[in-house]
């Protein structure tokens, strides 16, 4: 199946220059390997010079690379490129009969005492307990487990394999061994949130732990119990969160990133691949890295401690040999 280049720029907007809107576009391809039936985009600048020599169709562009595209041939001209891209995958996904379809599928178990919404989309093998609730028009796929009273929101999408609601790691030391701390609160997740296969979100041990709206969470992450996630969050794959600490609104977490728990992420935080946070960022739109090797914690502590301070022994040596050539050259004079 195709779509005509007008029924894109119909159903999503933008200014279609140089081209047909009779084309007939039959995939959405990257620049550099796009045919002549093919739609791509450009966002990044950088990646200008590829323009000239792509053979797509039809290239989505920003105003100011309008001109260099036209050179070259049609183009949709839109102030966001990428956005424009996103939202051409999900009409694509829709043209083609992609989308999820409502219903339980018959190799899912769900409890008689949870509620599904009837547009919701339930995949094979999923597991939904006694009192979990999933939302309006929320895509579980395959082998998702929803545990008892935990409530997905709507719109939501799970990938396979994800956990929401195993017991969060809470046990007392007793006479040298482990007793279970019983983990009595749930999970609650918001509306619009994704969420990347083999990710466990832990429920809370008293409270619950919450996962507000437009999060993004990436593959293979671990979110520990009464953690709290703000709004429109993105978290990379690998990354884990320990107990109780809250993650304001709005930030980024690159892969492979460690969060201690009980602390707090100021909104807008960006961390990077492989940080490790332990303390609080209270200050929002940071950007923080960090990667220290292990060493006995004693002697961690030390480095970790001297290390912090040799931004300022580097500006205070600066200093101090600008000072010693002010005064050699001086007493030259």
């Amino acid at each position: 199946m195709s779509l005509r280049l007008g029924d894109i720029v119909d159903a999503l907007g933008g200014s279609l220059e140089g081209g047909a809107r009779d084309t007939r576009i039959e995939r959405i391809a990257p620049l550099q390997s796009a045919g002549p039936a093919e739609l791509s985009f450009l966002n990044n600048p950088r990646y200008a010079a590829q323009l000239a020599a792509s053979r797509a169709a039809c290239v989505i562009v920003s105003p100011a690379l309008r001109a260099q595209a036209l050179a070259r041939g049609a183009c949709i001209v839109t102030p966001d490129p990428y956005a424009y891209f996103a939202r051409a995958t999900q009409l694509w996904a829709r043209s083609q009969g992609l989308a999820p379809v409502a219903g339980v599928h018959p190799s899912a178990v769900v409890h008689p005492e949870a509620r599904v919404a009837a547009s919701a989309s339930i995949g094979p093998l999923c597991v939904i307990e006694r009192g979990a609730v999933v939302g309006e028009h929320s895509v579980l796929k395959s082998r998702v487990s929803v545990g008892e009273r935990c409530r997905i929101g709507a719109r939501c999408i799970l990938h396979p394999g994800v956990v929401i609601g195993a017991d969060g790691f809470g046990f007392a030391p007793e006479g040298g061994a482990w007793l279970k701390i019983e983990q009595l609160g749930a999970v609650v997740i918001g509306d619009d949130v994704e969420i990347g296969a083999n990710t466990c979100i832990d429920r809370g041990a008293l409270d619950d732990t919450v996962i507000e709206d437009g999060v993004k969470l990436d593959n293979l992450i671990q979110i520990a119990h009464n953690v709290r996630i703000g709004r429109h969050t993105a978290m990379a794959g690998c990354t884990a969160v320990a107990g109780s600490t809250t993650i304001g609104a709005h930030c980024t977490i690159a892969g492979a990133a460690s969060i201690i728990g009980h602390l707090s992420i100021a909104e807008r935080t960006h961390i990077s691949t492989n940080t490790v946070v332990m303390r609080s960022i209270t200050e929002p739109g940071g950007h923080y890295t960090g990667v220290f090797p292990m060493d006995d914690n004693a002697h961690w502590e030390k480095n970790a401690a001297t290390l912090r301070q040799l931004y300022r022994l580097r500006e205070r040596v600066k200093a101090l040999e600008q000072q010693r050539q002010d005064d050699t050259g001086s007493q030259e004079q």
